[in-house]
Order: structure tokens, then C-alpha cells, then sequence
């Protein structure tokens, strides 16, 4: 199954002019199924707006501010961090956040999110039916108006423990976009500045999920990984936008690491000088792990290696055995014991695989 997805993921960032030259034999046989079920896929989007647009499937409206955080693209385009930051800049300012996520993979990204912002009153419901779960914890803490009245619900004895909790004030949904059942009152779409629509083709032919004309339905874009690509790239890829909504809203974010955290002990911090001159493994499970080995490159390592796996990918036996092998092969080469880094994304649904986590 693994090889499947990798030959998909590679179909998908080969344009089809370069077919014949980049893709193998195999990827190449499974181009005429990938288009049938991709064009099976572009009539149920299709058909699933349209149930929507006339209300034939139902639209449920939050009664408290909703914003969307989601992509057009399969992972990569640094969704959850924006999630983070949103819902760290609420709290800062009072106002108690609800983070809204699936919780695909073994729910890697909400134990992320749960650790990073442990001891805000972040709150985060994880589960596919995402208004059932907006439901249940605002009947739990209580919420408050637009208008800035709280909402007593409950009994008074229990409304002045959600007074402590702090009554949640806005909801945050993350990977919203294609989740059309909740009502947003703000759209932000993020695009990975490094492939932004591969081969433009719809899921599972490419990585679309949806055309490109859904931007429409964005109210704000940001280009993620913008300091990893050239300018030129940059200017092609806004210009691509502004012709699908010209005003739309344009803003540009990069991954900034801050430190690194020694497993087990993740208590501690170390410099990111910690690779500099040398030879590191980076381990990932994630969308689009071009941008984490850059990154690690950036951070002046002697050497970068990598071992790939899928988006959400839970680390079996067999996987540690590739890693260990492939440290041997590295030290035998480079007469150096390498280092392990691994995503804190990968480790949260891994649990305790690896060295070092970013």
C-alpha cells in the first residue's frame, strides 16, 4: 500500500508533459484508473455543491464566529500551525478559542495542538461530526455573543464555573474548507508556495480536492513556504490567483523552528545549532516533507538524508528497521554517528519513535 500511495504522490507532481521521462513504468499503469476515479470524483464534488447551494443538505450556523483554515491540495500547506497561531492570538487577547478538527491518522495533529497550547483556554473537539462535537462543548462552557453577552444555559451554580473556564468566543476549523456542513464567517485558504497545484489534476489523479475556481469562496490566501522558493515563482503563482479572484487578499508565512526537543526528555530544549556540521535522518509522515528537509539544510547540517512515508503514517517495526539500517549505512559512509530528526507531527501519532523531534 505503501508503494501505491508513493507512485500516486509522485503521479501527482508530474506534469503531464514530463509523464513519459519522470514516472516509471508502474506509475505510468496507473494513470488510466487514477483518471476514471478522478473524473467519478469531479461529478460528486460537483453534485455535493449543488445539494448544498439548495440547501438540499443542511448548513449549520454556529452561534458563535466561525473561521475556516483549509487548503485545496492534500497536505503540506501548514494548515494546523495556522490553526495554532490563530487560536494562540484569540486566547491572548480573552478571547476562548474552539479548535474544530477531524482527527485523521490517530488524531496526530490534535495531540500536536493539545500539547503546544496546554494551559490556554484553547479548547479542542476532535471528530468527524464536527457540529455535533461544536454542540456538545458549547452546551459544556457556555459561549458568548457577538454582542458580548454571555449565554447562561446552564444553572447558576454552573454558569460561575464557565465563567472560570472562560466561555468560548470563537470557533476555528481546521482542514474547514471542504467541510461544507458548518457555516464560516471568515474563509482562509493556505497554498505550499513549493507545489502548489502539482499537476492540476483532481484527487486522486492529482492533489486537487476541489478546482481551482474554489478560491472564490476564499476570503483571505496565504502562501506558505514563500522564503523556500524564487521570486519569479512567487510572482507566477499570485498572478495564477488574482486571475481566478483578483481581490483576493494575499499574505505570505515560512516555517520558523525555534528549537529542537530530545526524546524522551522533550521537557528540555536544544539550540538549532545542534545539527550544524552534521549528518542528519530526517524522519516524516506528513504532507509534503520537501520543506522539512530544506529547512534541516538551511540549519547548516554537513548532510541531509531522508525516509519519506505517507501523511499520517503510524511507524510500525518494520519502519524502525529501515531507520536503524539506513544509520549504519549513513555512519559507514560519512565516519560519523548521524542524528535522527523527526517531525513533532510524526512522533505525536508514533509515539515513542525517534531522537529528536523539530
Amino acid at each position: 500500500m505503501e508503494k501505491v500511495r508513493r507512485a500516486v504522490k509522485q503521479i501527482a507532481c508530474a506534469p503531464p508533459s514530463q509523464r513519459l521521462s519522470a514516472l516509471s513504468a508502474f506509475q505510468l499503469s496507473l494513470i488510466p484508473l487514477l483518471s476514471i476515479v478522478s473524473s467519478l470524483y469531479s461529478v460528486a464534488i460537483r453534485l455535493r455543491r449543488h445539494l448544498y447551494r439548495f440547501n438540499l443538505l443542511q448548513k449549520h450556523r454556529l452561534p458563535v464566529p466561525v473561521i475556516s483554515v483549509g487548503n485545496l491540495t492534500w497536505g503540506g500547506n501548514g494548515k494546523t500551525p495556522m490553526v495554532q497561531f490563530l487560536a494562540r492570538c484569540f486566547a491572548d487577547d480573552g478571547i476562548s478559542p474552539l479548535i474544530l478538527t477531524r482527527g485523521y491518522g490517530g488524531a496526530d495533529e490534535a495531540k500536536m495542538l493539545q500539547r503546544q497550547l496546554q494551559g490556554t483556554s484553547v479548547k479542542i473537539g476532535v471528530g468527524a461530526n464536527r457540529v455535533a462535537i461544536a454542540a456538545r462543548f458549547l452546551e459544556q462552557y457556555g459561549y458568548v455573543t457577538s454582542l458580548g453577552a454571555p449565554q447562561k444555559q446552564l444553572s447558576e451554580a454552573k454558569t460561575d464555573i464557565l465563567y472560570k473556564l472562560d466561555m468560548i468566543g470563537v470557533a476555528i476549523l481546521d482542514d474547514g474548507m471542504q467541510h461544507l456542513s458548518v457555516w464560516r464567517d471568515v474563509e482562509i485558504v493556505m497554498v505550499n508556495a513549493l507545489m502548489p497545484w502539482g499537476n492540476h489534476q483532481l484527487l486522486p489523479l492529482g492533489p486537487l480536492r476541489e478546482p481551482l475556481t474554489a478560491l472564490r469562496r476564499a476570503d483571505i490566501l496565504v502562501i506558505h513556504h514563500a522564503d523556500l522558493v524564487q521570486i519569479n515563482d512567487i510572482d507566477a503563482l499570485e498572478s495564477t490567483i488574482r486571475k481566478v479572484k483578483v481581490s483576493l487578499p494575499i499574505f505570505f508565512t515560512k516555517m520558523a523552528p525555534m528549537h529542537f526537543l530530545p526524546f524522551p526528555d522533550v521537557s528540555c530544549k536544544l539550540s538549532l545549532k545542534a545539527v550544524d556540521n552534521m549528518t542528519v535522518l530526517c524522519l516524516s509522515g506528513i504532507g509534503f516533507a520537501d520543506s522539512f528537509i530544506q529547512t534541516i539544510e538551511r540549519m547548516g547540517a554537513a548532510y541531509v538524508d531522508h525516509l519519506d512515508f505517507s501523511d499520517h503514517h503510524l511507524f510500525q517495526l518494520k519502519d524502525i528497521e529501515a531507520v536503524r539500517t539506513r544509520l549504519q549505512e549513513l555512519e559507514s559512509e560519512y565516519g560519523a554517528k548521524p542524528i535522527v530528526v523527526v517531525t513533532e507531527k510524526s512522533l505525536a501519532i508514533s509515539g515513542a519513535q525517534g531522537k529528536h523531534r523539530r
